[in-house]
């Protein structure tokens, strides 16, 4: 059974019950919501159908809203600017006009007091490269570093350079609402750049009422110089390599992506690696061999989730993509890259996890039944990386179940718990025979952080199925 959770992002291209099954069936355990480009009215109507699919094909999906955060970007023009190297052009305010022929308007009005003159803008993922060489309040002069053609709405991003963005834009709080309205599962907050951020964010929908968990997007630099305490802050964190890979030199990608892999699971916190694991599937119905050994070192490093956007948003073959990426998972996760073996154990409950996992890795064939109210246990366990013990993580909760959706080798199931510890395990074990998950003569290990009965806290049993 596949460890390593997938991700995929909703659009055109999979916007139909009958895709959005065939996603679920293919290997998809999180479906996400891209809030640059979604409307209210979509989000919705696509939630409640997710929800009834889901309950179709009897597994637990979740539901990721990923806000769209304080992006800088160009404003609208009536036609591109074609830039050349050594041009002049100019970025400047939306109220401001125009004081050469080559200038855009841009939707950050504290952009010049966060730049200095020599800082390097770079614009349409970096394709466009500007230096800037006069400052003034409204306007900023630069110098075209290489050519290229500006469209409107074009990301700007600034690497180096310390911006005072707020955490969360008026669309972002709107966006968050609603997303509590429609009880999400998870909150991605893009350009997360300290804790501050995060906490922002949680306080706005707890206050709502809402338990959804909150993922830090690492995109810029900023939040790599404050990358522990991100980590500590949020519930999950991903490694958004597509702005990420424009902010840092991109010969250090692979390293800055194993030091958050490795800080995450040290720290105790799940790790989503995203953007750009099968672009070339947006036209092509196969991947090159450069994105399948991108996906398996993702896997190798032993990363809770990968994701994919445009693959199944818009591109052509959204189902063959995920079909693919549960391949490649399946068959690179023989081997990993053991970062858990520095995971900071600090609670009797983390040890006692620890020592069940040891066992569970001296017995072939093994499973780790997990009876959980909130998930904290399983996600100790998952965070421990068994070497081949698969997790079944039973709850009487429903969303504990799909935030458990992002915990690697974690499979949620529902259950009803009793007073009496043993009728509660056994109708566990029940349900993972019915289910072929386990069958007699196979050895479970028992975990529970569940009071119950003579059920203990923090117990292990080990049993052999009959």
């Amino acid at each position: 059974m596949r460890k390593t959770k997938i991700i995929s992002t909703l659009g055109p291209a999979s916007d139909t019950d009958e895709v959005i099954e065939q996603l679920i069936r293919s290997g998809t355990d999180v479906f996400r919501l891209n809030m640059s480009h979604a409307k209210h009215e979509w989000v919705s109507d696509i939630v409640p159908r997710i929800r009834s699919l889901s309950e179709k094909v009897g597994k637990f999906v979740a539901i990721l809203m990923d806000l769209q955060g304080p992006a800088i970007r160009t404003g609208d023009l009536s036609n591109p600017l074609e830039l050349s190297e050594g041009d002049l052009c100019e970025l400047r305010l939306v109220d401001s006009d125009p004081s050469i022929e080559k200038s855009t308007s841009v939707n950050y009005p504290g952009l010049a007091e966060d730049l200095t003159v020599g800082d390097i803008v770079l614009v349409d993922n970096g394709v466009i490269q500007l230096k800037v060489k006069e400052l003034a309040d409204e306007r900023i002069s630069c110098v075209v570093l290489t050519d290229g053609v500006l469209g409107s709405r074009r990301h700007i991003n600034l690497p180096g350079v310390h911006v005072r963005l707020p955490a969360l834009t008026e669309k972002d709080m709107a966006d968050a609402m609603l997303g509590v309205e429609m009880e999400i599962d998870f909150v991605g907050l893009s350009f997360a750049r300290e804790a501050a951020h995060l906490e922002e964010l949680r306080v706005a929908i707890e206050q709502a009422g809402s338990r959804a968990q909150i993922v830090a997007k690492i995109e810029d630099q900023q939040a790599m110089k404050h990358l522990d305490e991100i980590i500590l802050a949020s519930d999950v964190v991903m490694v958004a390599r597509g702005d990420l890979g424009i902010e840092v030199n991109v010969e250090e990608l692979p390293l800055v992506q194993r030091r958050i892999v490795s800080k995450c699971i040290k720290l105790g916190r799940r790790v989503i690696v995203a953007t750009h694991m099968l672009e070339s599937m947006l036209e092509s119905p196969l991947p090159t061999r450069a994105e399948v050994t991108d996906v398996a070192n993702a896997v190798y490093e032993q990363a809770d989730a990968v994701m994919l956007s445009g693959e199944t948003s818009v591109g052509q073959y959204p189902v063959k993509s995920v079909e693919l990426l549960n391949r490649i998972a399946t068959r690179n996760e023989l081997a990993g890259a053991n970062f858990a073996e520095a995971a900071a154990l600090k609670t009797h409950k983390q040890k006692t996890v620890k020592a069940a996992v040891v066992l569970a890795n001296s017995i072939p064939g093994c499973r780790i039944a997990v009876f959980t109210k909130r998930g904290v246990m399983a996600n100790y366990v998952s965070n421990l990386r068994p070497d081949e013990a698969h997790v079944y993580a039973f709850s009487e909760d429903a969303q504990v179940l799909r935030h458990l959706c992002l915990n690697r080798a974690v499979t949620g199931l529902r259950a009803k718990f009793s007073d009496d510890a043993e009728e509660t395990v056994a109708r566990g074990i029940d349900e993972l025979k019915r289910r072929g998950f386990a069958e007699e003569g196979d050895s479970v290990i028992v975990l529970s952080d569940v009071l119950g009965g003579e059920f203990v806290q923090d117990s292990i049993h080990l049993r052999e199925i009959e």
